[in-house]
């Protein structure tokens, strides 16, 4: 880019956007409606469930690390990590399609089965979303530009969030006329072909601009040792690990809360998207809100507010629907800003990485970035299912009291622990706006020298 403050069109933002509404068809799926699936249609118990979704997770989160050294070390006439985009996006349809279908077998069987496609799955989704996150942080050099482009992603991200909530249970019954195996499986061939469509729509129009220090050398045990030194991506990695942890828990305890709790379980796809929609109203101020407060400071605020309406969240009476969706709606709308954040603040750590030791790896900063969330998730998805053991949930049987209390639980006062930890731990992050500044000038004039 020979302009350092050129800005990025509308096209190429939405361009980009696109490719995380396509990865949302697949991470929303598992985490609505992935516990659910397996405990209440595919006939395994959640403990079994938990336990695979944190032993498939876990390696999962693993190869991350390896697949940013990977993509930083790609070299082709589209890019580093454009490629990936085109080359992934039809194995992981593929493999989605697999991961919600459920198989004639015995339950240990299944068990296999189910431990063996949530592996395939976890490897393609990092395989495309890794250098896909990437790619943001290789779109502009501008620090602010990045914070819209992170806008424009998940206000799109919440688009298919949108879709996958809301259409999800109603594309079940409709697939499958009463067979939710056969349902669910039609309803992600949907989903993915969908996605596959959209992750080429992100590579055809979109174009890395940031590039290494020309004479970078690379070396794996330097960019690690970069990742390692870099106080501020560390910060974002506990983060991360609480944030979705946070998330893990609560969402994938709403479709449990309303049959089992509320005793209405039409009621979860207009809980979802109600809340969705207000989270996509709180993305489009992002960028206003940030420039007003500061990324770091904006950020902080949100999950302490987030947690303490969460914990609130608790007291509500069951016979108080239109509270109960309120309530969700505000923790949505006030949550809506920390996901551009966090993905505009990775980015920024990259770029600091860079200041200080005048080397570049971009994949290895967003994978170990994803790798943080992605251990939040699967320790957030097998808490869900440990905790629905612990407090006594059968699958489809009217639940103890014990159990439905449990419930509540997992929807207020545990996942709003995680929000708190998220909120404490922001005070270390060091990058704030005036930091940004600098960094962002001292770059620019290294990269003229170096031109």
């Amino acid at each position: 880019m020979s302009n350092e403050s050129q800005q990025l069109t509308v096209k190429e933002k939405i361009g980009y956007g696109l490719g995380d509404t396509a990865s949302n068809f697949y991470w929303q799926m598992f985490m609505s409606f992935i516990l659910f699936f397996y405990t209440d249609v595919f006939g395994i118990s959640a403990a079994v469930a938990g336990t695979m979704l944190l032993v498939t997770r876990i390696w999962d989160t693993g190869i991350d690390p390896i697949m940013g050294v990977i993509a930083d070390r790609t070299n082709t006439k589209w890019g580093k990590f454009r490629p990936y985009l085109m080359w992934m996006a039809l194995p992981i349809g593929i493999i989605g399609v697999l991961t919600f279908t459920t198989p004639d077998l015995s339950v240990n069987g299944k068990i296999i089965y189910a431990y063996i496609t949530s592996t395939l799955m976890m490897a393609a989704y990092t395989a495309i979303n890794t250098p896909y996150s990437a790619l943001m942080g290789v779109l502009t050099p501008n620090s602010l530009e990045r914070t819209s482009v992170s806008s424009y992603r998940f206000v799109l991200a919440f688009v298919a969030i949108f879709v996958v909530q809301g259409t999800t249970l109603p594309l079940v019954q409709f697939f499958g006329h009463g067979n939710q195996a056969i349902g669910f499986q039609w309803t992600m061939v949907v989903f993915s072909a969908t996605a596959v469509i959209l992750f080429l729509i992100t590579f055809f129009n979109t174009q890395e601009r940031v590039h290494p220090p020309k004479d970078q050398k690379t070396s794996v045990k330097s960019d690690l040792r970069d990742l390692l030194h870099n106080k501020p991506w560390m910060v974002l990695f506990f983060i991360g690990i609480f944030a979705l942890s946070y998330n893990s828990i609560r969402s994938g305890s709403i479709i449990y809360y309303f049959k089992y709790y509320i005793g209405n379980e039409i009621l979860t796809s207009a809980f979802m998207v109600s809340g969705t929609l207000a989270a996509i109203a709180g993305v489009m101020i992002t960028k206003h809100l940030s420039k007003l407060l500061g990324k770091r400071t904006l950020y902080m605020v949100l999950w302490l507010v987030v947690s303490l309406l969460t914990i609130s969240f608790y007291f509500i009476p069951k016979e108080n629907i239109v509270l109960i969706f309120a309530s969700h709606i505000l923790i949505s709308f006030i949550l809506g800003p920390t996901a551009p954040l966090i993905w505009a603040m990775y980015a920024d750590t990259a770029d600091y990485s860079e200041w200080i030791s005048g080397r570049r790896a971009t994949g290895l900063v967003f994978s170990a970035a994803t790798f943080a969330q992605k251990l939040g998730w699967a320790i957030g998805g097998a808490f869900t299912g440990w905790l629905l053991a612990y407090f006594g949930f059968i699958a489809n049987v009217v639940q103890t009291q014990g159990a439905q209390d449990g419930i509540r639980l997992m929807m207020s006062i545990i996942p709003a622990l995680a929000g708190l930890l998220a909120a404490g731990a922001v005070w270390f992050y060091v990058l704030d706006e005036q930091m940004m500044e600098k960094i962002e000038v001292d770059l620019s004039s290294r990269r003229k020298k170096a031109a």
